[in-house]
Order: C-alpha cells, then sequence, then structure tokens
C-alpha cells in the first residue's frame, strides 16, 4: 500500500530510479541527457516555485515572498495587533481574514464577535479581504477564490496547503505573518523534496483520507518527510477529481511536511476556470530529469478503509483489520491513553466492542478536509434512502462553503442527508478543534475533519470528562450511519453513485463579503471590544538568564494543542495574558502558578527592588552562580521560565503556544527536537531559546538553570550556550545546550526579547 525509499531517487521519463554509481547511464539511455545533480535538484517543481519567489541571491538561504496571506478568527487579531505596534501602514499583499473558528458566541459573552467587528475594520483601514462567519472555512475559501499554479501562500493555520492546485502553501504561526504584512520575507534553508509517488486506481469506497491516513501512517513517526516538500507525481493522479487531490493534501501537514505540490493538468485548469480564475492556471510537472530526497510510493488500489485511531492522525490502522481485532487495537487505546494522559479518572473505549461490532456514538463531516462537495455528495450517495436511527449515534455535516451548500441544496444532496437524519450546519471549524459537536463523556466520536489529539475534541480530563476520535473518511463514516452505528468500511457496502456536475456560484460573496485589498483607508478606525488587549511590554535579551524550569514533560511528542488547549480557551485568544492562563492547563495545570511566581521576581528585579525574598532558595542560586561567574549580577540577569518537553511543537501553527509562555516570563524551551519548523519559528519571534539537549535532561521542575554568555551566543550564532543546573540545595551540574543556526533577523529578534521589538527598533 504505501513503501518508503530512503536516500536520492532521480525520477526521469516516468520512471523512479536510485541515485547510484549506474544511474547516470540509465538516465543518459532514458532520455538522452546527461546527469547533473545539481541541474536535477532544481528539476523538481518546488524547486522552481521557490526560486522564482526568493528575493536573495543566495539559492541556499531562501529568503521568500508570498502573493496573498490568509488567518483566521483565532489568530488575526494578534496578528494585526502585534504588526500595528511593529509599523503596520496598509497590507502590501492580499490577506484575508475568515471568520470560521470563533463562530459560535458561546464563551466569554460578546468577544467573539467584538474580534469579528474588529476584523472587519482592519480590513477596511488597511485594505484586506473579511470573510463573515459561516460564509467559509479559511482553506476552501483560498481554493475557490485564491489558489492558482505557482503561486505560494502563507496562512497562520497549519493546514494551509493548496498543492493540488498548483500552489505551495505553508502554514507558520503568526508572526510569520506579521513580517509579510511589513513587507519583510519568510527566511528560510532551501528544504529537502521528497517524492510522492502515486499509481493505480483507488477502489470505490475509499476515499481521500483513507489515502491521508495510510500516508500518515507510514511516514510521522520517522520523521521521514519532516520540514520537507511533498511533491506529489505519478501516473495515479490522472484518476483522482479535484477534490480528491485537495482532500489528500490538506492532510499532509499531519506528516509534520514544510509544503506540498502537485502535477497539474486538464482537471485542475477545469477547477479554476469553474471558479472563474482560468488564467491561473499553467502546466506544472518535473523537469526531464528531476532528483528527490527520498519516495513514498502509494499504489492507491491497495489502500483500504482507514481509520486514525485515538489520539493521533498517524495510529492509522485498516477499518476490516479494527473490525477483525477490536480488542487488541482498542485495548492499545486504552493503554496509550493511561500513559499519555495521566487521567485520574477509568477511561475505556474497549466497551464500545459488541457483539455486532464496534459501536460509535457520533459521527462528524466537517472543516477544510470534511466538507467538501464530493464528501459530501458520496455521503448522500451512501446515505440516500436510509435512516442513521433514532438511537444515541447522531451524524453532522458541515458543507465547507456556501457555495458548496448552495450547490448541494440545487442538487439533491442536502435533502438525502437530511432525510436520512443528518444534521446540516454552516461552514465551521468548531469540530476539529473542540468548540462545536463535543461528544459526550466515554463517547467515541469518528470524523473526517483533520485531527484526533486528546481532548481536541472538547472533553476536559481535569473535570473527569474524557471522549475520542477516530479520524475517518467521509465515505465509511456514512457507511457506519447507514448500519447504525456500528464501525463499517464504505468498501463493505453497496450503493450507487449519483453523477452530480459542480457548479460555483460565488453570488453570496458578492452579496456579503468586503473585498478591500488595494482600497486602504487610513482614516478609518479599528473597533476594539472589551475582550482585545495589547500585548505587554517585553524586555531585550540580557547576556546572562536565570530561568527556572516551570515544567517538565516526558511524552514523547507534545502537541500544540497541550501547550495551549484549543476550544474554549481560543475565545480569549485577543487578551494575551488571558488567555496564557491556560497555558498546559490540560498536561500540567500548576505550570502557570509556577510560571506567574518566578515572574513575579524578575517584576521585582526590574523595578531594582529586593527580590530574593519572593524564593528561599534564590539566595542559594545567586551563590552558586557568583562562584560560577564572578562577575555575575543579578541586578542585570533577566530571570525568567522555561519548558521542557522532549519534542514539542507537533499540530497547530497557532503562535499563542509560544507567546503564552513568554507573556507569563518565558524565556526559553529545551528539548530533543523540535516537531515543527513552525513551532521553533514561533518561539524564536516571541524572542524565546530554543535549546535542544542530548540525552536525559539532569534538572526538575523547580531547578534552576544559569546560561552564561547567552546574549554573544546568540549575537555570534555559536550554537550552543554554557549553562549551569543549580539544584535547591546548591549543587550545579554543567549541561551544555545548544541551538540550530540563526539567520540574522532571527538573531535580532530574541536579543530584541521579541519580533514587535525589532521591527519597532528597526
Amino acid at each position: 500500500m504505501v513503501t518508503l525509499t530512503h536516500g536520492g531517487v532521480y525520477y526521469a521519463g516516468g520512471k523512479l530510479i536510485p541515485d547510484s554509481p549506474t544511474a547516470a547511464a540509465e538516465i543518459k539511455n532514458i532520455t538522452g541527457i546527461d546527469l547533473n545533480k545539481d541541474t536535477a535538484r532544481r528539476g523538481t517543481m518546488a524547486s522552481k516555485i521557490l526560486t522564482a519567489h526568493n528575493t536573495s541571491s543566495d539559492e541556499e538561504k531562501l529568503r521568500i515572498k508570498f502573493d496573498a496571506l490568509a488567518s483566521h478568527d483565532i489568530t488575526y487579531v494578534g496578528i494585526i495587533q502585534t504588526a500595528r505596534a511593529s509599523g503596520l501602514k496598509e497590507f502590501p499583499v492580499p490577506y484575508v481574514l475568515t471568520n470560521c473558528h470563533n463562530s459560535l458566541c458561546a464563551v466569554g459573552g460578546t468577544i467573539n464577535e467584538d474580534d469579528h467587528v474588529f476584523g472587519l475594520s482592519a480590513a477596511k483601514k488597511y485594505g484586506g479581504i473579511y470573510v463573515p462567519a459561516h460564509q467559509a472555512v479559511i482553506h476552501a475559501f483560498m481554493r475557490e477564490m485564491f489558489a492558482g499554479c505557482g503561486k505560494m501562500i502563507l496562512g497562520s493555520d497549519s493546514h494551509t496547503r493548496y498543492g493540488a492546485l498548483g500552489t505551495m502553501a505553508i502554514g507558520e504561526g503568526g508572526p510569520e505573518i506579521v513580517k509579510q504584512l511589513l513587507s519583510r520575507t519568510y527566511d528560510i534553508d532551501r528544504p529537502g523534496v521528497v517524492a510522492v509517488h502515486l499509481h493505480g486506481t483507488p477502489r470505490r469506497g475509499v476515499g481521500p483520507q483513507d489515502v491521508a491516513i495510510a500516508l500518515i501512517g507510514a511516514v510521522f513517526a520517522s520523521g521521514f518527510v519532516k520540514n520537507k516538500v511533498l511533491e506529489f507525481i505519478g501516473d495515479g493522479i490522472a484518476g483522482l477529481s479535484m477534490d480528491y487531490r485537495c482532500g489528500i493534501d490538506v492532510m499532509t501537514t499531519e506528516t509534520t511536511c514544510l509544503s506540498s505540490i502537485w502535477v497539474t493538468d486538464d482537471k485542475t485548469k477545469k477547477y479554476l476556470e469553474i471558479h472563474g480564475r482560468g488564467n491561473d492556471y499553467s502546466p506544472l510537472a518535473p523537469d526531464v530529469v528531476a532528483y528527490y530526497d527520498g519516495v513514498v510510493d502509494i499504489d492507491l488500489s491497495a489502500v483500504e478503509c482507514m481509520a486514525a485511531l485515538p489520539f493521533h492522525p498517524s495510529n492509522a490502522v485498516s477499518i476490516n483489520e479494527l473490525n477483525a481485532n477490536p480488542e487488541k487495537y482498542l485495548r492499545e487505546v486504552e493503554e496509550r491513553a493511561k500513559e499519555q494522559l495521566k487521567l485520574k479518572s477509568e477511561f475505556r473505549i474497549t466497551d464500545k466492542i459488541t457483539k455486532d461490532g464496534i459501536r460509535v456514538d457520533q459521527g462528524v463531516i466537517a472543516g477544510c478536509a470534511g466538507g467538501t462537495f464530493e464528501n459530501l455528495c458520496a455521503a448522500a450517495d451512501i446515505l440516500s434512502g436510509s435512516s442513521t436511527g433514532n438511537g444515541s449515534f447522531a451524524l453532522s455535516a458541515y458543507p465547507a462553503s456556501q457555495p458548496v451548500f448552495i450547490e448541494l441544496t440545487k442538487n439533491g444532496a442536502v435533502p438525502a442527508l437530511m432525510q436520512a437524519g443528518v444534521t446540516l450546519r454552516t461552514a465551521f471549524c468548531g469540530p476539529c478543534f473542540g468548540a462545536g459537536d463535543v461528544p459526550s463523556n466515554g463517547a467515541l466520536s469518528i470524523r473526517h475533519s483533520t485531527r484526533n489529539f486528546e481532548n481536541r475534541e472538547g472533553s476536559k480530563p481535569g473535570d473527569g470528562q474524557i471522549a475520542s476520535v477516530a479520524l475517518m473518511d467521509a465515505r465509511s463514516i456514512a457507511a457506519t450511519a447507514k448500519n447504525g452505528g456500528i464501525l463499517t468500511a464504505a468498501t463493505e457496502i453497496d450503493y450507487e453513485e449519483t453523477e452530480r456536475n459542480y457548479t460555483f456560484d460565488d453570488t453570496v460573496y458578492k452579496n456579503r463579503l468586503y473585498f478591500g485589498y488595494g482600497k486602504a483607508d487610513s482614516d478609518a478606525e479599528l473597533k476594539f471590544g472589551p475582550g482585545i488587549a495589547d500585548w505587554p511590554e517585553m524586555a531585550p535579551l540580557t547576556n546572562d538568564l536565570v530561568l527556572k524550569v516551570a515544567a517538565r514533560i516526558t511524552d514523547s511528542v507534545t502537541t500544540t494543542d497541550e501547550l495551549i488547549p484549543s476550544g474554549e480557551t481560543s475565545s480569549y485568544r485577543s487578551n494575551p495574558y488571558k488567555l496564557s492562563t491556560f497555558a498546559l492547563s490540560r498536561k500540567d495545570p500548576e505550570y502557570v502558578s509556577r510560571a506567574k511566581a518566578i515572574a513575579e521576581l524578575e517584576s521585582a528585579r526590574r523595578e531594582g527592588k529586593e527580590f530574593s525574598h519572593l524564593d528561599p532558595a534564590f539566595d542559594t542560586v545567586i551563590a552558586a552562580a557568583k562562584k560560577i561567574s564572578p562577575d555575575f549580577s543579578p541586578e542585570n540577569t533577566s530571570i525568567g521560565s522555561l519548558v521542557y518537553a522532549n519534542k514539542p511543537g507537533d499540530g497547530s501553527a497557532r503562535e499563542q503556544a509560544a507567546s503564552c509562555q513568554k507573556v507569563l516570563g518565558g524565556w526559553a524551551n529545551i528539548a530533543h527536537e523540535y516537531a515543527t519548523k513552525r513551532y521553533r519559528s514561533n518561539l524564536i519571534n516571541w524572542g524565546m531559546l530554543p535549546l535542544t539537549i542530548d540525552g536525559e535532561p539532569p534538572f526538575e521542575i523547580g531547578d534552576y538553570i544559569f546560561l552564561k554568555d547567552v546574549l554573544s551566543a546568540v549575537r555570534d550564532n555559536t550554537c550552543s550556550v554554557t549553562a549551569y543546573v543549580i539544584k535547591p540545595s546548591g549543587e550545579t551540574v554543567e549541561m551544555p545546550l545548544s541551538f540550530s543556526s540563526l539567520t540574522e533577523d532571527e538573531r535580532g529578534i530574541i536579543l530584541a526579547g521579541c519580533l514587535i521589538n525589532f521591527y519597532r527598533n528597526n
């Protein structure tokens, strides 16, 4: 089904040829071309698009400017506030502000809608494009209205992926959007490129989510494609519709790749023409000879209906295998939950096993991955004339945009779904991050959405609530609904496929959206609600740091949802301090109080007050630091907190995972490695040190760490820091720490204390 080829591979004449001493002769025989490896490296679609958007003279150290930007209502207020503080005057490229995450005002009073009002006022003042709530989820809108061949788009949502439409799209934290708004660049070393070779034809009932889960399951744990670009090639692409391609593509984020790009063809051209943008089409393909850093080979005909079991999209198993061995797989989920969640109450999922099969409590088809036209048409075909039943199982569906909803209404899919018992909702991302369709305690939900991290569906383990989500394709979710909530693969049922042609009617957009790009009105006033607050002042880096360990997380991977929970907490996204009080609340509930206590020390120090009495151990720390460095001066040394995790930052692009730590006085993370490039960038943009350590850390929560000459290390880019663990007893342990090479701007940002300070100073 999925096989991996490690090491370099050439793609020549439609054939994959491993990099070996005989490769040149074989390529010459096939193509008549004398092999040049450097030329072949530049022969990928990804390389050509990156080069076209690079403003640097250095082809290895890229400085990218994007064609368009996109944010949603969990991120755009903070981004615009940051950009304002840094000198924003006008949006220099199209910037789309969608309202698809906090569309419901169920938490926090008026603050969600207040942010929407702010967003519209910002679009008018700075020249943006404003998409009101319930009109479209961010990625559906960008596919419909902005993606085009050869373009690059940057979004402050991790699932910013439009590769199937010929667009290299990247999801990053908000500060990277800020840089583009200030006409700065996205700085990155030229990434590696991995080919995803598709061949064969999917069986009926196998959907894009099935292919995506198989792909994620094959590559995630090993980091095979981490921070690389996935380039989709092969004759299997021609047999896939555009919705199918986009459905696979949007899930590539869960592989931890940087971006994606696909071969384009007449189907791509037709899609763009249907959306009134035929001029955005151009044929994209690798050169006659192209070099890849590895290959993921997928036989589409062998892909089965899949499930990603709790609590990660990479926990992949075929539905038929799961049904054949339910005790084995569900018991593994229980063990994983016990280890990962450290639950106070018992979690059971094996109780879903019945004599009829695995009983499911809820189904959801939603968001940028699930709510597409073809997914909902397929669900309608499967459920037409059937019933989801009147028991505990319930199924809801969210068309990804109003134009899609209109088309589904016109072609009969909506009546078919509703008559079967499916609840239809408007365009909304809520079920994907715990702000809609939260299942009951103990429930198992199957979802065609993007993620199934623990508690992401909205439960609160600290309050004795725990539910779980398995990711599946819309087709198998509909098959399960048809079977009364008993887990069923779509390949195991009979159904007729109805041919439903898709047309795009943008009348609703013309009537409802604000299109203000190029029409900035500097006199327009921003409208602030009471929940919107400015960023607190952040101090520049001092030569030395004394940091107290406020959290020590030992899980193999730590998601951004664990660092700052999604769901209801996102309502406070526009108040940095209020949001920060939720940091690590589900992973380490004592973290915030520890960080606040450390911040009090720093506050007193900066005000010139006596502060050692605030922590009885601090006199010991000062004495130990002076032994290590006789010129140590506590008055000139910042005091802060740090978080340790083995591999932090998997998942969402939300910069709040880092900014909340900074607001609470954080100065650093220490990790074995960072799960994603975007989380490391978020740390840097908030002036935090992205440190790494080899081996087990010799410190515990409550220990202090003295970082000597850290300012010099950052300024000179030595990539190492001399650190000493200071125990409450006064014992010291030398601890080598390092950081990957920083760009000139990254060094400036850390030295200034955060991106806001850096741009304000420049």
